[in-house]
């Protein structure tokens, strides 16, 4: 936030306000009185893509997404706020090709792992599903995947060999 200076600071601090209580119509309008300079920093991006997030509209959430990636590749949220709009859009299979250079470049990110078998869940390649979410419980643990996986739509099919999965044995 040290990038934005008054007033942009304020309204992208509005905006995320606007967002913690629901609202992101509200959150938009604070963030179209930024300076444009004010609404390429990677902090109002991001909350700009929450906005979209929000609103569903993914369209704008992926051209958000993308910004975040091409500005900080080195930051692990714009890879996944990406492929998640891209599933969001029914685009899952690119979803799942945008995420898996980042599984490369964060090798100890259990959310892209957790994301990646989600994607393969949804396009019926349990294998793969699997297998990535062997590699969620070697960075994390059994327990945490539970608690992410038990209720996931993506996962719906793989819901009852999840439950079964102990701490001693993943899978």
């Amino acid at each position: 936030m040290d990038e934005l200076s008054f007033p942009d600071r304020h309204h992208v601090v509005a905006a995320d306000g606007w967002l913690d209580l629901g609202l992101p119509s509200e959150a938009l309008r604070e963030l179209e009185q930024c300076s444009p300079a004010a609404r390429g920093t990677r902090v109002a991006i991001h909350v700009a893509w929450r906005v979209h997030a929000e609103r569903r509209d993914w369209g704008a959430a992926l051209a958000a997404a993308e910004q975040l990636v091409s500005g900080s590749p080195d930051e692990v949220g714009g890879w996944l706020h990406r492929s998640y709009a891209l599933h969001e859009l029914h685009r899952t299979r690119e979803a799942s090709d945008a995420l898996l250079p980042a599984a490369m470049r964060f090798p100890k990110d259990p959310i892209i792992r957790y994301n990646l078998a989600c994607y393969a869940c949804r396009m019926g390649d349990i294998d793969a599903a699997r297998r990535w979410l062997r590699e969620v419980v070697r960075l994390k643990d059994v327990a945490f995947l539970k608690a992410l996986a038990m209720d996931d739509p993506d996962l719906a099919t793989m819901r009852d060999e999840i439950a079964a999965w102990r701490a001693d044995r993943a899978g």
